[in-house]
């Protein structure tokens, strides 16, 4: 238990990050008013005044049509849509289309869908790899692709990783498969506020963006998709949002998520940089205190390499629950980065996919810093990740694995 004079240190920003007083506000304030943005009079004329005014935003803010902004429940949904709606789309045109190349390191809200459509739709999931920083193999891409073209559906390739942080080589992901007329989807949930994101620049077809990664609510997020790309809906109902997602939109979420967007694009370049600047603090701090310590992901830093506020961290003959809980008792918060079935700890399949054995894998810890992260927090953690260390160690051998 977490003890109560000690003072919380919030270093999983990569998982959600609180909201920024502008969201809050817009939210606060939209929630007071009436309507259903589908109806018809003054009140829900209002909502839907409410509504367009943030597709707006947010279109301009990512680079996109107003129009290829569709709102949804969040990243997961999005992600859905992305790969089942383009998929079953796609075949209904082609049936010979049954191949879905996707990076072997994508988030399960993009993976599980695509296992799914595997098992129960007769698609073949084609994973990407990577090399041991985690960015995508494109010479293995371009083979993958070359095979045969005309199999192909759709690929999906992240813009950047959520556990390492990696940036994926998007740009050449999008040439390669245009050339054959292929539409790629891109996860962006990380990349939207901590890189420059630009929806038409990129050439992509669709796009996943969630609120509450960058200071918006949860529950709320958007599939970016151009117009002229067709997709079959999840949901059948009211035919709301291009009839790509039927449901009562919710106006204050989406307020919110347009007002956070706007904050974390505006103040992105500042930010990104204090960020960076915490980051090599904290792996500096680590380094020292555990000389053994891998950092992994890309070593550079930069926009076309890794993201500025993830450091994930390998500590050899440790368990990374034991550091996580251990860390937690002392009022700091990461994440393993890891799933948990049935509650057995296993290895997270993005580092497998970079070539880490398992035990290695399961000893590390994703830091993720955001906007309300301080030095001190960082100090903090520096300072009480000794004793930690330590104590995981020992635990460790007293379990077989040191």
């Amino acid at each position: 238990m977490t003890s109560v004079s000690a003072p919380l240190t919030y270093l999983d920003h990569a998982a959600t990050t609180p909201m920024v007083p502008e969201a809050i506000a817009a939210m606060n304030a939209t929630m007071l008013q009436g309507g259903n943005p589908s109806s018809l009079h003054g009140s829900g004329r209002s909502a839907r005044r409410t509504v367009e005014e943030a597709r707006e935003l947010i279109a301009q803010l990512l680079g996109a049509r107003p129009s290829e902004v569709v709102f949804m429940s969040g990243g997961t949904e999005a992600d859905n849509l992305a790969v089942k709606g383009l998929y079953w789309a796609r075949r209904k045109t082609d049936p010979s289309r049954r191949r879905v190349i996707a990076s072997s390191v994508e988030h399960h809200a993009l993976l599980d869908p695509l296992v799914w459509l595997a098992k129960d739709e007769g698609a073949v999931a084609d994973l990407a790899a990577v090399d041991a920083r985690c960015r995508l193999d494109l010479d293995a891409f371009r083979a993958q692709l070359e095979r045969d073209p005309s199999d192909v559906a759709l690929v999906s390739c992240m813009w950047a990783n959520n556990e390492v942080g990696t940036v994926q080589p998007i740009a050449d992901v999008v040439a390669l498969a245009s050339a054959y007329g292929i539409p790629v989807h891109s996860d962006a949930v990380q990349a939207v506020g901590h890189l420059p994101v630009d929806f038409a620049a990129s050439g992509l077809d669709a796009m996943t963006v969630s609120s509450h990664k960058l200071g918006g609510p949860t529950g709320v997020g958007a599939l970016v998709v151009r117009r002229e790309l067709d997709a079959v809906p999840l949901l059948h109902g009211g035919g709301q949002e291009r009839d790509l997602r039927s449901g009562t939109l919710n106006t204050a979420a989406i307020a919110a998520f347009a007002a956070a967007l706007d904050v974390a694009v505006g103040r992105r370049t500042e930010e990104s940089a204090r960020l960076e600047a915490l980051r090599a603090r904290l792996v500096d701090g680590i380094r020292t205190a555990v000389p053994e310590a891998v950092v992994n992901g890309d070593p550079h830093a930069g926009p076309e390499h890794r993201l500025p506020h993830i450091a994930h961290v390998t500590f050899p003959g440790c368990e990374g629950d034991s550091l996580l809980m251990l860390l937690d008792a002392q009022g700091i918060e990461c994440s393993t980065g890891s799933a948990c079935s049935a509650g057995v700890p296993q290895a997270s399949h993005v580092l497998l996919a970079m070539g880490m054995d398992e035990p290695a894998a399961r000893g590390s810890l994703r830091f993720s810093l955001g906007h309300t992260t301080t030095e001190a927090e960082v100090d903090r953690l520096l300072a009480a990740l000794p004793a930690v260390h330590e104590r995981a160690r020992a635990a460790a051998r007293v379990g077989g694995r040191g």
